[in-house]
């Protein structure tokens, strides 16, 4: 029997299904999940770590995080296949006041369950929070170099809201442009669910 979170109605650990029948388990993420959160992180090709915000290679970024999990700034599902994980999604409330009706989501899936439908799996669960967080804008950002994400967005209703030229540096000093999605929460149908 799966339990809930403080921070959420959903019932976690559950186990679910992508289209080629995989199973795996998703649950909400603890701070005992740092090292094997860094472990998925140093897992993952060197391109897919150019465009994260923070570096979860790091124990110390991931203990940070957990901790942000731990006062109610994030909430983290975690999804897994014989207890190893695959992906994650983080729904980030902004502390900002005149912000606070905002969330912003990010997702990373292993590469060998990408394009299986993880990713929107993964994103329906942090719209779904975000709907009982009582949420009403959700956003998503992306450079324009990861037109896989874009899409995965787009599929779930995600709209381009803004593109901001050079913004983004990766770790060879690149810059890139930065795509701001946007959801609007009230519009929410079950499709989330």
């Amino acid at each position: 029997m799966g339990n809930t979170s403080s921070r959420t109605q959903r019932t976690y650990p559950r186990t679910i299904h992508l289209g080629n029948g995989t199973a795996m388990t998703l649950r909400l993420m603890s701070g005992a999940d740092v090292d094997s959160l860094v472990s998925f992180a140093r897992s993952l090709p060197v391109d897919d770590l150019l465009f994260l915000r923070m570096d979860i290679t790091d124990p110390r970024v991931v203990q940070q995080w957990a901790a942000n999990i731990e006062t109610g700034r994030s909430v983290t599902v975690l999804a897994e296949v014989s207890a190893e994980i695959v992906g994650y999604g983080t729904l980030h409330r902004s502390e900002v006041t005149w912000q606070r009706h905002i969330g912003e989501i990010r997702l990373q899936v292993a590469p060998t369950y990408r394009s299986q439908g993880l990713g929107r799996v993964l994103a329906g669960e942090m719209l779904a929070i975000a709907r009982e967080l009582a949420l009403r804008k959700i956003i998503a950002q992306m450079t324009i170099d990861q037109p896989g994400a874009r899409a995965t967005f787009e599929r779930i209703g995600f709209r381009p809201e803004a593109l901001l030229h050079d913004l983004v540096i990766d770790r060879a000093a690149r810059t890139r442009d930065l795509l701001v999605m946007a959801y609007d929460i009230t519009g929410l149908t079950t499709q989330a669910d």
